[in-house]
């Protein structure tokens, strides 16, 4: 199914623009340069300097989390804002950091031969687990016994962009630390646990890892569906890969991995009663906005199983259980586990806070994955929830002053609560969506 060509105002777009290329300057990090930030204790901690040879992006400006995030950094390419020496950069110092052999953390968690980061400190500590900016013996516990599974798929993801945008096809024959770039990207590709046959991304709680960064908060367990997605766009893209350097028949192998994952996830996850794909089929196996939008967005639902979605979405912003100024919640409100929790069960001993992050907070990373899916059944909703988006983003501006923070990474209106000023992915991820509705 085809984005229908829906409009937002030349206005609107070239705001968007400038916000978001003035959010992704707040928050590079330049060479030998640090960054202080005011901790939960009310002090002031400085964190740096950079030590990579290059830029470093960081998840946002002012007190954002002071490190380099794999996902966020390979999330925002899209956006067009970061440039090409940046993406290279960031590419290979990622590549440097891939863990070579099996390493066991304090806490029992395992970080295995061919693991890709979380994050890197700006002193070059690569950390796999969330939880920490840079214990590297501490890292893990109740954070997962796996790294994080979904970086494995955007380091991939950062190699393809910038190959497509440069045409610097050589690079995936340079050797990073006695490995050529190519062999790194398949090695990352064969990390995290998957069927066998169906190939999709799973884990049980003896073996859990993070199936998406912006719910690692949450624990999910069996057949994970946001990961399994990545895990398509992926292997698609490794196909594409191994064909611009003749590698056929390896080209071949990853289409075939990329038809299965296809070919699994309506009857793995679908079945929710509400017309959503389920996050994951065990543990948190509640219907997911996100990761159906982000399926359709993608192109790997399609055709019936893409309208029901869309018209699923579209139901729930008018409804209300959607969306909070045209931001967007993980799982619906009317799909929360219980009165105390969104989603069944977050990492520690007690539920995390019930509309607080990722239980139940709104959030711009996903909008325009939303609007992209409403997009396909009703073009009018989708432009409204984008022009709420907007309008929010103009009322809060970070440009404005101190006062003034949006955009957030979340929020939610019980105390009006807002976390993490000038947050990167709550503009660049809409962006790319809008530019692919050629808004």
């Amino acid at each position: 199914m085809t984005a229908r060509k829906v409009k937002l105002s030349q206005d609107d777009m070239a705001f968007l623009e400038d916000i978001t290329a003035d959010v992704v300057e707040a928050s590079r990090v330049r060479l030998y340069e640090k960054i202080e930030i005011i901790g939960n204790d009310g002090q002031k901690h400085s964190f740096g300097p950079n030590t990579s040879d290059g830029v470093l992006i960081r998840p946002g400006g002012r007190g954002c989390y002071p490190a380099f995030w794999i996902r966020d950094f390979a999330m925002s390419v899209e956006s067009g804002a970061i440039t090409l020496s940046e993406q290279k950069h960031a590419l290979l110092y990622t590549a440097q950091k891939q863990q070579e052999g099996e390493m066991i953390t304090r806490s029992g968690s395992v970080v295995p031969h061919g693991a890709i980061a979380d994050h890197i400190s700006f002193e070059g500590i690569p950390i796999f687990f969330p939880g920490t900016i840079d214990d590297y013996f501490g890292q893990g516990g109740a954070y997962g016994k796996m790294p994080s599974y979904d970086d494995h798929y955007y380091f991939i993801k950062m190699a393809w962009h910038y190959i497509r945008a440069s045409g610097d096809v050589d690079i995936l024959n340079r050797d990073v630390r006695e490995r050529k770039l190519i062999e790194r990207l398949e090695l990352a590709f064969s990390v995290p646990p998957s069927r066998e046959g169906s190939h999709l991304v799973c884990c049980e709680e003896d073996n859990r890892g993070v199936t998406f960064g912006f719910c690692d908060s949450i624990i999910h367990t069996g057949d994970l569906l946001f990961c399994s997605v990545l895990k398509y766009r992926a292997a698609i893209q490794m196909s594409e890969l191994h064909n611009l350097i003749g590698n056929k028949e390896a080209a071949k192998k990853y289409e075939a991995i990329a038809l299965s994952i296809k070919e699994n996830i309506p009857n793995t996850f679908g079945g929710s009663g509400g017309g959503l794909l389920r996050a994951s089929t065990g543990i948190s196996s509640q219907p997911d906005v996100w990761g159906s939008a982000f399926a359709v967005y993608v192109g790997m639902i399609e055709g019936e199983d893409a309208r029901i979605i869309g018209e699923t979405l579209a139901r729930a912003y008018t409804d209300g259980t959607l969306s909070y100024r045209g931001n967007i919640r993980h799982v619906l409100t009317s799909d929360d586990f219980s009165e105390e929790t969104a989603w069944e069960r977050t990492v520690g001993t007690k539920p995390y806070p019930k509309n607080r992050y990722q239980n139940g907070a709104y959030w711009g990373t996903p909008v325009g994955w939303v609007c992209y899916a409403i997009a396909q059944v009703d073009e009018s909703l989708a432009i409204r929830l984008a022009g709420e988006y907007i309008s929010e983003l103009r009322e809060g501006d970070f440009r404005k002053g101190e006062d003034f923070g949006s955009p957030w990474e979340c929020m939610h209106p019980d105390g009006d609560y807002k976390q993490n000023p000038v947050y990167m992915t709550s503009v660049t991820c809409p962006l790319g969506a809008f530019r692919k509705l050629h808004w």
